[in-house]
């Protein structure tokens, strides 16, 4: 999977951008914010080539949608992408949460929680899984959640603001690999851990999957770690309905058919094809939420 030179990890705009949002939703709502983003859309989709094109192409080539309609869901995309992110800053300016939660499948997550092990959150980029962290509260197990170490210190803080009190601990990706020492240890303790597995950064072990009409690679280091250490794995999705609402999506992670029972190498490809499976089914139901902005297939 090759991956664009504009993906860096962390939010745009600069800290004294993202510390003027903050400022922004402390005197004006979010529905000002989400016009201001429809006008600026068109700009960004010029600015970043390489982003449109990626984008453009999942519409046309992975949806089969005419070059008229892949357009106008490209531009609604990049909408949806600037009001996922002014939600995060908004919760960051505002004391009180503006949003409605609805969850389907919390059974799943409740299950896992009440029991006595640690487990495994799958997340992707698609939809606004962060605000997850900030919106759902439990106290029975910590969630830690491995995060990108370059984010600003205005996103920083304020994530630190919020997440110390919903039982989270962010845990940076680090060159040294330290990371894995401590999501071990947190399994090991019966935590929880939140972690991305629909981009390889860096990784070399993956699985090739169809994925929405063509092949690409998934990482395979979560799936291998649930594997080694006997813990469950959730794929969550929150994707977002309306200006002010969103929907949990929760699903188990197992080992499809072929990979059940077989070697450890095969049960560990068999969960990534079901992980796999539950991310097209939610981008199927979703597409405009698909926010990977580079070039994903293998072809």
């Amino acid at each position: 999977m090759k991956e664009s030179p504009q993906w860096k990890g962390k939010t745009g705009g600069g800290m004294l951008g993202q510390q003027g949002l903050i400022l922004f939703f402390k005197i004006l709502n979010l529905r000002m914010g989400y016009f201001i983003v429809a006008l600026v859309a068109p700009f960004y989709m010029l600015l970043s080539r390489a982003g449109y094109k990626a984008m453009y192409q999942f519409f046309r080539k992975r949806l089969g949608a005419t070059p008229r309609r892949s357009f106008v869901k490209t531009y609604r995309n990049h909408c949806l992408f600037g009001q996922i992110i002014l939600d995060r800053f908004a919760l960051f300016a505002k004391d009180k949460n503006p949003f409605e939660l609805h969850i389907e499948g919390n059974e799943h997550f409740l299950r896992l929680v009440n029991g006595e092990k640690g487990f495994l959150i799958a997340g992707s980029h698609i939809g606004n899984f962060e605000i997850a962290g900030y919106l759902l509260r439990q106290e029975k197990k910590r969630i830690n959640a491995l995060v990108y170490a370059g984010e600003t210190e205005t996103v920083r803080t304020n994530r630190e603001k919020i997440l110390q009190n919903n039982a989270i601990r962010l845990i940076p990706v680090l060159d040294d690999m330290s990371h894995l020492f401590t999501i071990h240890a947190a399994l090991r303790n019966g935590e929880i851990v939140s972690m991305p597995c629909d981009r390889l950064l860096g990784s070399t072990k993956h699985v090739t999957c169809r994925f929405l009409n063509g092949e690409a690679d998934f990482p395979v280091g979560a799936f291998s770690l649930a594997d080694s250490l006997g813990v469950e794995a959730l794929s969550i999705f929150v994707m977002k309905e309306s200006n002010k609402k969103y929907t949990v999506h929760v699903k188990p992670v197992t080992p499809d058919a072929q990979g059940a029972g077989s070697s450890k190498h095969e049960r560990i490809a068999g969960y990534v094809r079901s992980y796999v499976r539950e991310v097209e089914n939610i981008v199927r139901r979703y597409p405009e939420q698909w926010f990977n902005y580079y070039e994903f297939w293998k072809e």
